[in-house]
């Protein structure tokens, strides 16, 4: 891969889940340095730019045995796996032993396989980085235990669940200020410095191995959030903020390399100053779960270069299956709202195949499920649209939408354009149970003065137009609860 397009569409796989359901079908071990071509095919029939492999790295023995006790995960694997068998528990893909691809899934030359059928087929490949823990039994907590936020004696008496001991020190549980800690990993110290050479010469070795990297809870560690998270026990912050010195330093040796941020707590604009080439959009997706219209419109009139730096999503393995979390209407119009969007569009593997549970990320197999064939047929004319001229390369615009005094039922409603050099695409969504109109205005020279034919990329209706009426009056539409368009002027 050479460089994103401006609105890239990402697809996240559950590597280890994906292989071994793969080695269940081809009746043979399937890892990531033989996966049949017909599969990477299928991917690339998609039509997706990066393929997120989740959870390649070398998952921790140590972590695995403190799961293994854990009566409440134990609870929620089987509630996601109801056969759930003791080598269907593999470890945390997020309690990494090793910055090394798991021997099970083909090892660092596996990947290199994986990572050229890819770039063969005009996709990059994108890894996981988790930049504030480690695993017990990782090099740096055994050998280098300044790397981490230490305690001592008093404190693992004091708090055990805080605290490990990890050969001679006693580390600090990796944690969320907002939530109780993590049992299987232990803190590093974003102040320290040899901690910061170290993740460095890390991500450095990531670099060659992948296109870039979605780096897990990056607010984290910023220097701000990590000096109230732990206090005296951090030390004093160095002179350079930790993202700044980090993303530097790779971006020196590999400056095409992108760089992914999970971040809640509105820190995506801060995240972006700080080197981030795109932060997750988690408040657009509570607004669409659980927040009327008005929010989400409210949502979209941010600064559209702010916009243009972020990950628009329903779904990924953090989070609720959308088929579960929203109706199958309101699923349809979810999607539509954050696929057609300014930024990165993320797909999650399962999505567009209906899949209504969630895999933990400890998880190697997950439970069958029959696809949503009516969904997946949805899907495919979503990712089609998706790869029209304007929305691949024009210019988006948020259409105000008008209504009538006795019908206000325009504020249900959200639009937006985009405008390319000789074709448009307007993209309206009902973002309520009850059906919705209203007239669409539409901004922008060349309007006027001719005729338009429209076609609707979910359903192939087809409108005429007279350019004069639409820049006058605006566009009517009428949408029934839940419903979409794309108009598209390509045919």
């Amino acid at each position: 891969m050479s460089t994103l397009p401006a609105h890239p569409i990402v697809y996240e796989i559950n590597s280890w889940v994906w292989l071994n359901e793969l080695s269940r079908l081809h009746g043979a071990p399937i890892t990531l340095g033989n996966v049949p071509e017909q599969r990477w095919d299928e991917l690339a029939a998609l039509g997706v730019d990066a393929v997120w492999l989740m959870g390649v790295w070398e998952r921790s023995p140590a972590g695995l045995a403190i799961t293994r006790e854990n009566s409440e995960q134990l609870a929620d694997f089987r509630l996601a796996l109801p056969d759930l068998a003791d080598a269907d528990i593999v470890g945390s893909a997020y309690c990494i032993r090793n910055y090394e691809v798991d021997a099970q899934l083909g090892g660092r030359a596996g990947l290199a396989v994986a990572r050229q059928a890819l770039a063969a087929r005009g996709m990059g490949l994108m890894l996981d980085f988790v930049p504030n823990h480690v695993a017990p039994d990782h090099p740096w907590a055994l050998e280098h235990p300044g790397y981490c936020v230490l305690g001592d004696n008093s404190d693992i008496e004091r708090a055990p669940s805080e605290f490990l001991r990890v050969g001679h020190s006693v580390l600090a549980r990796g944690r969320d200020p907002y939530f109780a800690p993590w049992p299987d990993v232990v803190q590093l110290n974003a102040f320290d410095g040899g901690m910061r050479a170290a993740i460095i010469a890390t991500l450095n070795a990531i670099a060659e191995q992948c296109d870039g990297v979605r780096c897990d809870m990056a607010m984290l560690f910023m220097d701000a959030i990590f000096a109230q998270t732990w206090g005296e026990r951090a030390g004093p912050p160095p002179p350079s903020e930790y993202w700044v010195e980090v993303i530097g330093a790779v971006k020196l040796a590999h400056p095409g390399f992108v760089w992914v941020a999970e971040a809640y707590w509105d820190q995506e604009w801060a995240l972006q100053q700080l080197g981030f080439d795109y932060c997750y959009d988690k408040r657009l997706y509570d607004r669409l779960a659980h927040d009327g219209p008005a929010a989400v419109a409210g949502h979209l009139h941010a600064d559209p270069a702010y916009q243009q730096r972020l990950v628009r999503f329903i779904e990924n393995h953090d989070e609720q299956r959308a088929a579960t979390l929203f109706g199958p209407a309101q699923h349809r119009a979810v999607a539509v709202a954050t696929a057609t969007q300014l930024g990165m569009r993320l797909f999650h593997e399962g999505q567009l195949d209906g899949r209504t549970t969630r895999v933990p990320v400890f998880l190697g197999r997950r439970r069958a499920e029959t696809p949503d064939r009516e969904l997946q047929r949805f899907y495919g004319r979503l990712l089609a649209a998706l790869h029209l001229a304007p929305l691949r390369h024009g210019a988006w615009q948020l259409c105000e939408l008008t209504g009538w005094p006795d019908n206000q039922s325009h504020l249900n409603m959200v639009a937006w354009a985009w405008v390319g050099t000789e074709d448009w695409i307007l993209v309206a969504v009902n973002l309520s149970d009850a059906p919705a109109q209203a007239r669409a205005h539409l901004r922008w020279d060349g309007l006027a003065g001719r005729r338009w034919f429209l076609r609707d990329m979910l359903d192939d209706a087809r409108y005429e137009r007279h350019g004069d009426a639409l820049a006058a009056e605006g566009l009517y539409i009428d949408l029934l609860a839940w419903g979409a368009h794309i108009l598209s002027t390509s045919e």
